[in-house]
């Protein structure tokens, strides 16, 4: 082979470890910046933050498999809806960023915590249809901002149904974002009734905006 012919190998096998270097560093940068995203909830089983615990990144269905109980919980980056019973049912409660060194007794509870769903970052519009009936029926509202009463803004006594077309929302049981909530994600929700809140009714709801700060 000619020194040409060897030069020129030679830069070829540069230039493609070159690319290879800086397809590895990316690779490197999007996995640190998918776990910097990624929500951390840290449960524990008794009080302020003591007995054994478990770490969450995602949703969890059912954490008795991890542990009996759980009386104190610690989010350390994003957002979390937990539930008092397993496969996201019951009541339930939306925490950020933040420790709660007794959850049971802020918020009235008398079961511990059952499972959780992680809420995704979101930084995109936001608009959902809230309907007086079931299965879209009755007057039709949307939605793209929020409303602390349906009562003074639509003039609407009931919300029985709703389509969430985008962002994460939560809803109210009572006007000013007090009383029971539920956490909505971009669906359709036909019955209220069928999904266990039949004695409720949805009376304000607000956008879920500070998912990451």
């Amino acid at each position: 082979m000619s020194t040409t012919e060897t030069s020129q190998t030679d830069m070829n096998m540069r230039g493609k470890s070159n690319h290879s270097s800086a397809a590895n560093m990316s690779t490197t940068e999007t996995s640190k910046t998918d776990m910097n995203m990624r929500g951390k909830i840290i449960f524990y089983e008794d009080r302020n933050f003591m007995g054994r615990h478990y770490e969450c990144m995602s949703d969890c269905a059912d954490m008795h498999s991890y542990m009996s109980r759980c009386h104190s919980c610690r989010v350390e980056s994003g957002c979390f809806m937990v539930y008092d019973r397993p496969n996201y049912m019951g009541n339930q409660y939306f925490f950020r960023r933040g420790e709660y060194g007794d959850y049971m007794s802020m918020m009235g509870w008398r079961d511990s915590i059952r499972s959780c769903r992680m809420i995704p970052m979101y930084r995109g519009s936001y608009r959902m249809r809230i309907y007086e009936r079931e299965n879209f029926g009755g007057h039709m509202h949307e939605c793209m901002d929020d409303c602390d009463s349906f009562m003074d803004r639509y003039h609407m006594s009931d919300c029985m149904s709703c389509h969430v077309m985008d962002g994460h929302w939560l809803m109210y049981e009572h006007p000013h974002y007090r009383g029971r909530m539920m956490y909505m994600r971009p669906g359709e929700y036909r019955s209220f009734r069928e999904m266990g809140y039949g004695g409720m009714r949805f009376m304000s709801m607000r956008r879920i905006m500070d998912s990451w700060y």
